[in-house]
């Protein structure tokens, strides 16, 4: 008995050393393997040395990314010439020593009635927020017209239209994006008619001669000329990198040249002399698109309406200008 007794006593205490030895031999893998684990996390941090701050001020250093404004100033100066092409129609009341007629030449019509090439030219000058810009056209036309307050009968009309205006223009907003301006300045009108009334056999057209002051002949002509003051504003707006929009009114006249006026009107058998109103005012608005082609060729597209309200002495000039708008030219 004390044999066996002593037999299990040793058994228990090897099961008991070699269960140590066992717990002891794993906690030793657990540890050995998250040593080796956090020696290979953490070698790039050990490789890769302190870490140091960049100098601002070091030439080699890379700047951050600059935030352009939104409202950056174009270049100072700019200079820029075109060649327009207005393909403007004729309606409204034209008239010369009292006769008025009522003209109407749409300007799907204009280069049927075109008697001269028309003569043209744009100038737009600019410095800083200053700007200097102007325009001029000459044409003529010929139409068929009728005269029912006089004799009830036609006529020829050949009608000479002529302005140049010139403007002095301050940029209330001056950015390559965007651009708005007031202007002053002038717009010069020269207006020449010829109506060559056709003999219909009235007996009352000797007195008509008589009272145009006429000698055997069945034509009233004259010109006149006057130059309105004129206020304004233009604005442009960029659409996407070289297309942009532009817009521009302006009023002019302001009676500035208005007096006495009459027509020659029929009463009965009596052909006479009516005074009438006197006025002198101007309209004009246009815009469209504009391209910049290349670096120094631009383009329009658009369209202007320009109505005149004049009537003084003998002349009578109530017509509009009005049609699509083109223009190419180069900027400096």
């Amino acid at each position: 008995m004390a044999f066996l007794k002593q037999l299990r006593n040793s058994r228990d205490e090897a099961v008991k050393s070699f269960t140590t030895m066992n717990q002891s031999t794993l906690i030793n893998w657990i540890v050995s393997r998250f040593l080796i684990a956090t020696t290979f996390l953490s070698a790039p941090v050990l490789l890769a040395g302190p870490e140091t701050l960049e100098d601002p001020k070091d030439s080699k250093s890379i700047p951050p990314a600059e935030i352009k404004p939104w409202c950056e100033p174009p270049p100072p100066i700019e200079i820029r010439i075109g060649i327009p092409g207005w393909l403007a129609g004729f309606s409204g009341d034209s008239g010369v020593k009292g006769v008025v007629s009522d003209v109407d030449v749409g300007f799907d019509q204009l280069l049927r009635h075109l008697t001269h090439v028309p003569i043209v030219l744009s100038i737009d000058v600019r410095y800083q927020r200053w700007e200097f810009f102007g325009d001029g056209q000459y044409m003529e036309v010929g139409d068929s017209v009728t005269l029912p307050g006089l004799l009830f009968t036609n006529a020829n009309l050949h009608l000479k239209s002529g302005l140049a205006e010139a403007f002095l223009g301050y940029r209330l907003i001056n950015c390559d994006k965007a651009a708005l301006s007031i202007f002053a300045g002038a717009r010069y009108t020269y207006t020449g008619l010829n109506l060559s009334i056709f003999d219909n056999g009235d007996a009352r057209l000797p007195i008509l001669r008589q009272l145009l002051g006429l000698d055997k002949k069945l034509n009233a002509e004259g010109s006149i000329d006057w130059v309105d003051p004129v206020l304004g504003a233009r604005g442009r707006l960029k659409l996407w990198k070289a297309t942009s929009l532009y817009v521009e009114g302006d009023v002019g006249g302001f009676d500035a040249n208005s007096g006495s006026a009459f027509e020659t009107h029929r009463h009965g058998r009596t052909i006479v002399k009516e005074p009438i109103s006197s006025s002198d005012w101007s309209y004009q608005i246009q815009g469209g698109i504009e391209v910049q082609l290349t670096r120094n060729i631009w383009s329009q597209l658009g369209w202007r309406y320009l109505k005149y309200d004049y009537v003084s002495g003998g002349f009578t000039n109530k017509t509009a200008l009005n049609g699509p708008f083109v223009q190419a030219g180069m900027n400096f």
